[in-house]
C-alpha cells in the first residue's frame, strides 16, 4: 500500500477504536506505533516510541500543564469559586434570570484562575444549582447555564487547551493566553444577554430572588480581590515578560495556597486531595499528549498532511476554514476537547501555514470549536458533570439547555474570524 493510503487507514482505525470507548491516549500511541512499524520497520518504530515517550515526559515546557492544572485545583480548595458566586449573586440575583446570569459571571471570573472547563462547571454547579432550584428556576435553563458557563474556562486565560495548542504549533503561550480574553468576555456577555432575552419572554424560567442589601453587596466585593490578585500576578507577569508560562503557573499555585491559608479555608486534607486530583489530571493529559505525538509522527511519515496541502492549495482561506470548522464541530460530538485538538491540529497545521492564516486567531477559534463539543451530545462532558450535581434532571433536558448557548458560541466564532483584531489586539502588546 502507498504511505498515503496507510495514513488514511490509520485514521479510520483510530476513529473505530475511539467509538469502542478505548482510552484515547493508548489508541493514538498504538495506531501510531503500528503505522510507523508498517512504513519503516520494527527498529525505527521502536526508536520513535522510546524517544517520543522520553522526550515528552522530560519536556520542561509541558510542566506548564502541570502547574496550571494544579493551580485550578488549589483555587477550588481555597474556596474562591463559591465566594465569587455569592458576590455576583448579591449584585444581580434579584433580576429575572439573575441567578443564571450570576452563574455565567462567576464562571467567567473563576476562569481567570482555572484552566479547566469541567472543573469550572463542577464547582459552579455545586454553588449555583441549589440556589436556582431553591427559587424555582426551570431545570433546563439552570443546568444548561452551568454546563455552558463551564465552557468559558478554556477561553479566558489561563487555558489548558491553549497551552497544548501553543506547544503543538510552536506559538507563544503568553500571546495565546491573552488572545482569549476579549473573545471570552464577549462570549460571557452574549450568554448573559441570551439568558435575559429568554427570561424576558418567559419570566417563569428564572424568577427573581430577594434583593441583597447594599452592605452585603459592598462587603462581597472583597471576594473579587483573590481572583484579581491571581490574574494580575500570573497573566500580568507573563504579558510583561517577567516570567514564562511554567513559572507563571507555579506562582499561581503558590498564590492560591497562600490565599487559602489566609482565608482559613485550606486544610491539610483538602490540600492533599487537591494535589492528588491535580496530579492525576495532569498525568492523564501528558499521556494523551505522548500518544498524539506518536500518532502525529505516523501521519507525517505517511505524507498525508503534505498531500492535503497540495489538494487545498487552490481553496480560498474562507472555504478551508469552513471545512476545518465542520471537522472540529462534528468531531466534538464524539471526542473530548483536548484529544480532539491534539488529533486535528497537527494535521491541519501545515495547511494553515500554506495559506498564511494567523495561528493566534486560529487558536482562539479552536477553543470555541472544541468547547461546543463539551455541551453537545453524545459526549458533552460538561453535561455529564452537571448531571452528577443534578441527578433528578433528565440528561436530555441538560443537553437541551446547554445547546441553546451554542448560538452565542457560533456568533463569537464568526466575529473572531471576520474581525481577527479581537484576538490579536492584546497580544500585540505582549513581550513574551
Amino acid at each position: 500500500m502507498s504511505p498515503i493510503l496507510v495514513g488514511i487507514i490509520g485514521i479510520a482505525v483510530l476513529l473505530v477504536l475511539l467509538f469502542l470507548k478505548m482510552p484515547i491516549a493508548f489508541v493514538m500511541a498504538f495506531v501510531g506505533f503500528i503505522g510507523i512499524v508498517y512504513l519503516e520497520g520494527w527498529y525505527i518504530g521502536g526508536n520513535f516510541l522510546a524517544v517520543d515517550i522520553f522526550s515528552n515526559f522530560s519536556n520542561y515546557n509541558l510542566g506548564t500543564i502541570l502547574m496550571f492544572v494544579l493551580m485550578g485545583y488549589y483555587v477550588d480548595a481555597a474556596g474562591i469559586g463559591r465566594r465569587l458566586y455569592i458576590t455576583v449573586r448579591d449584585w444581580i440575583g434579584h433580576w429575572s434570570g439573575g441567578l443564571a446570569m450570576a452563574t455565567i459571571g462567576a464562571c467567567a471570573l473563576f476562569s481567570a484562575a482555572c484552566a479547566s472547563s469541567v472543573a469550572t462547571a463542577a464547582l459552579m454547579g455545586k454553588a449555583a444549582y441549589p440556589e436556582m432550584k431553591r427559587y424555582g428556576y426551570d431545570p433546563v435553563l439552570s443546568t444548561g447555564t452551568i454546563a455552558a458557563g463551564g465552557s468559558l474556562g478554556p477561553l479566558i486565560p489561563p487555558s489548558t487547551i491553549l497551552i497544548l495548542y501553543g506547544i503543538v504549533t510552536e506559538t507563544s503561550i503568553g500571546k495565546l493566553f491573552i488572545a482569549g480574553l476579549i473573545p471570552g468576555i464577549i462570549l460571557a456577555t452574549f450568554f448573559i444577554i441570551q439568558i435575559a432575552i429568554r427570561c424576558k419572554l418567559n419570566p417563569k424560567l428564572g424568577p427573581a430572588s430577594p434583593k441583597a442589601t447594599w452592605r452585603a453587596r459592598v462587603a462581597g466585593l472583597g471576594n473579587l480581590v483573590d481572583v484579581i490578585i491571581l490574574f494580575v500576578l500570573v497573566i500580568g507577569g507573563m504579558v510583561f515578560g517577567f516570567f514564562g508560562p511554567t513559572q507563571g503557573g507555579a506562582i499561581g499555585c503558590a498564590g492560591a495556597l497562600i490565599i487559602g491559608l489566609a482565608r482559613r479555608t485550606l486544610t491539610w486534607k483538602t490540600f492533599v486531595q487537591a494535589s492528588k486530583d491535580g496530579l492525576q489530571s495532569a498525568c492523564m493529559i501528558l499521556f494523551i499528549i505522548t500518544g498524539s505525538v506518536v500518532f502525529g509522527h505516523f501521519i507525517s511519515l505517511s505524507n498525508l498532511p503534505f498531500e492535503m496541502t497540495g489538494l487545498v492549495a487552490n481553496f480560498s482561506p474562507g472555504l478551508l476554514m469552513f471545512l476545518i470548522s465542520v471537522v472540529f464541530f462534528i468531531g466534538g460530538f464524539f471526542i473530548d476537547s483536548l484529544p480532539l485538538m491534539l488529533l486535528i491540529v497537527p494535521i491541519v497545521h501545515p495547511l494553515l501555514n500554506a495559506i498564511g492564516f494567523n495561528l493566534i486567531v486560529f487558536g482562539v477559534m479552536v477553543v470555541l470549536l472544541c468547547e461546543t463539543g463539551v455541551i453537545t451530545p453524545p459526549v458533552g462532558v460538561n453535561v455529564y458533570t452537571v448531571k452528577m450535581i443534578a441527578p433528578e434532571v433528565p440528561m436530555m433536558a441538560i443537553f437541551k439547555g446547554a445547546t441553546y448557548f451554542c448560538i452565542s458560541m457560533i456568533i463569537v466564532l464568526l466575529l473572531v474570524y471576520f474581525f481577527p483584531i479581537l484576538a490579536t489586539f492584546l497580544p500585540s502588546f505582549t513581550t513574551y
